[in-house]
């Protein structure tokens, strides 16, 4: 059975990989991941493990997405068992300044308990969000339309 204690904890973890990403702060990205995680970036990249990720976060932090931040927001967490958790979030890379907009991004977590008590991240999967193929779907199929926003 899981706790609130719990629900708030998954929910502190991906706000710190946020808080991390916002810093420029590889290691510290890194750090939220599992020894043996897995990262499927929003362009197809996989890494594998919490070293190798902040190692290439750190590089993209230092490039590419320098000054930028990660807008993240919960849309639910789900408990599978005691020590396992999946979140779905909604999300934006943005510069730092930049107004909030409309999220482009959807990321599947799969969480877990550490042996420590504490959770990390052993898996992410960063998907594009197409709101205009979204709603040609959803008017063409109605019944393809979720049920949840």
């Amino acid at each position: 059975m899981t706790t609130t204690e719990d629900t708030t904890a998954v929910h502190a973890l991906l706000h710190r990989s946020a808080a991390a990403w916002a810093a420029g702060d590889g290691a510290a990205y890194g750090a939220c991941f599992t020894e043996d995680a897995t990262d499927v970036t929003y362009v197809g990249t996989v890494y594998q493990g919490g070293a190798e990720i902040g190692r290439a976060h750190q590089a993209l932090f230092d490039s590419f997405l320098k000054g930028t931040r990660l807008d993240l927001d919960v849309i639910g967490v789900r408990f599978h068992g005691r020590d396992t958790a999946v979140a779905v979030t909604r999300g934006a890379v943005r510069k730092h300044g930049a107004k909030e907009g409309r999220h482009d991004k959807i990321a599947t977590y799969t969480l877990v308990r550490r042996g420590d008590g504490t959770w990390g991240i052993a898996a992410v999967q960063k998907t594009a969000r197409r709101r205009l193929m979204e709603a040609f779907s959803f008017r063409a199929q109605p019944a393809t339309r979720p049920s949840a926003g």
